[in-house]
Formats: C-alpha cells, structure tokens, sequence
C-alpha cells in the first residue's frame, strides 16, 4: 500500500483528492495548521476524517516535514497547502508569500531530503497574470503583478527547478477555479451564490459580473493530480507545469444565472461592485491540451452538471 501526504487536505481541493486516494487504495496522511476557528473540515464532511492520519503542523517547518515522510514512509507528495483567497493575499501579502512561497521550498528539500519518489505542487492559472492572447498555455510567460499571482509564480518556478538541478521528479498543476461540494470558503463565487439560492437570498457579486473565468469541477481536480502524479516516472512530465480546466470562459453573471436557474429561484444577484476586483485578473481560461495529450486527462463534468452536483451536495449538508 503506498501513502500519500496531502498538504492542505482539510481544505476543500485537498479532502476531494484524499478521498480519490483512499478510494483506489491509498493511505493518506494529511497535513495542515490547527484549525481553530473552523471546527469543521471539508474531510469531516465527506465522511473520510478518522480514515487519514492526521497531522497538525506548519508547512515552513523543515524538521518536522522529514520526520514526518521517514516515519510514515511517504512516497507521494500532493501540495495543496495554501492562501488561496486573491483578496486575503491582496491585503496581507507577507503570510500569503510565507505559506505559498517559503511553505513551498521547504517541503521541496525536505522530499528531496527524503527521497520521495513523485511530488505534485499546485500552482494556479492566477500564476499567468494578465495575458491577452487566450486560452493560457504552459509556454506563456508567468507575468504576474498582484502578491498571490506572484506567491503563486514564485512557487511553480521553485518547484519545477528541483527536477533539473536536483533530480527530484516533480511537477506542478495551473488549474482554473476549483468548485464542487464541500468549499467552506463562502467568499469565493459558486459556494456562495449556491447557498444563497438555497437559502432563498439574492447571491453577492463583488463585480459587475462581466469577469469571465474558467471552471473545473473538484473531482476532475482529483483526477487531474493523480493523472500527473502516476505519469512522474516520464521524463516528459517531470520538472512541467500542467493546465486543468473546463476548456472555456463563462461569465461570472452567467455562472451565477445558471445557479439560481437550476435551483429554481431565478433570484437576481446583489451586484456589489464595478468592473473587477482588485488583485483579480479581468479574463482568462487555460488550456488543457498538453495533459490530455501527456498523461489521458480530460475533464468529464461539464459547468451545468457540475453545478447541479454542487446544488445537491449542499442541498444535503444545510447545516
């Protein structure tokens, strides 16, 4: 049986992926910082909690990540742990830097220490910046001009460093907006608007609705990372950055019009603000072709089903 270490897998991507682990054999080993002020993890919602190790711990500390990958005897690593709200990193940028940025390099030597066979790091597709030419390939340069953008480009390009200097056999993953059941974290986009049409109230959009955004549903995610993660003894995967997304742009207004719709509310949104958010880029969406190509991946959700999933998952989680 070999054991994976999800970093970040209390969080929402990263339960999803534990869960996809376990359930093709896998041991899981979690780590992530206490969580104190949320008293429920998205592994406890998905019922898998008491069947992953759990452990608590801080991403920058070295000694403890090597004693943790000898003891259990890791031989895959998932990064997930991360500030991954654009707006939080925007106005505290040193923590998102220390957690995304420094958190990184030092899992990376503590594997590279350890001789972990396979580490996957997720990056972002928010790693590209701005570009106007679309969709977002692996080859664009990484032009980033907010802090997480940059904590996000900083990391993939520490990470895909240690394959070619190092021999660490690692990659890294630039996926769209993950969504699905099970995201505690009410200010992204599609938990909130979902649980807004739910609970019969206008959906908030902190835009004018017209930034458009590429979407992937969260068990294509799970998916995607163990398509790379299984495909890193091929020279062709190790040390590369790999696209995942839905393959197009929607609106965020139609995202929304599209939930309300399916919930059966038709409730218009509380637009709360005008043109994009700050730190946020206006338009974009990546291309999937080179880890289809590479490793068989295609996403199998498309947005309408994946949000009617959504839809039921939190219809059936209310509290």
């Amino acid at each position: 049986m070999a054991t994976a270490l999800v970093t970040g897998a209390r969080g929402f991507a990263g339960a999803w992926l534990a869960r996809a682990l376990l359930e093709r054999g896998d041991r899981v080993v979690s780590l992530d910082k206490g969580r104190d002020d949320r008293p429920v993890s998205t592994l406890s919602l998905l019922g898998i909690d008491a069947d992953v190790v759990d452990v608590v711990g801080d991403l920058g500390d070295g000694e403890l990540l090597r004693s943790l990958l000898r003891e259990h005897d890791v031989s895959a690593v998932f990064n997930l742990a991360a500030e991954t709200i654009v707006g939080t990193v925007h106005a505290s940028p040193v923590r998102g830097f220390e957690t995304n940025v420094r958190g990184t390099w030092t899992l990376l030597d503590a594997c590279l220490a350890e001789g972990v066979e396979r580490v996957v790091v997720a990056s972002s597709d928010k790693a590209y910046g701005a570009h106007e030419e679309l969709p977002y390939r692996e080859d664009f340069a990484l032009q980033a001009t907010a802090p997480y953008e940059a904590s996000k480009a900083a990391a993939d390009i520490i990470a895909r460093s240690y394959w070619p200097s190092y021999g660490l056999p690692v990659a890294v993953t630039r996926f769209a907006n993950i969504y699905g059941g099970g995201d505690l974290n009410f200010s992204r986009l599609i938990p909130e608007a979902v649980c807004a049409a739910l609970d019969g109230r206008a959906p908030v959009l902190r835009s004018d609705g017209s930034p458009e955004r590429d979407f992937l549903y969260v068990e294509d995610a799970a998916g995607a990372y163990l398509a790379i993660a299984d495909a890193l003894d091929r020279d062709e995967v190790r040390g590369e950055a790999f696209n995942a997304g839905g393959g197009r742009a929607y609106a965020v207004g139609e995202v929304v019009e599209t939930i309300t719709t399916l919930a059966g509310t038709g409730a218009e949104p509380d637009i709360q603000g005008t043109g994009n958010p700050d730190g946020e880029i206006d338009r974009q969406y990546v291309d999937p072709t080179k880890l289809r190509k590479t490793c068989g991946w295609a996403p199998a959700v498309p947005l309408e089903e994946g949000l009617g999933r959504t839809l039921d998952w939190y219809r059936e989680h209310r509290d």
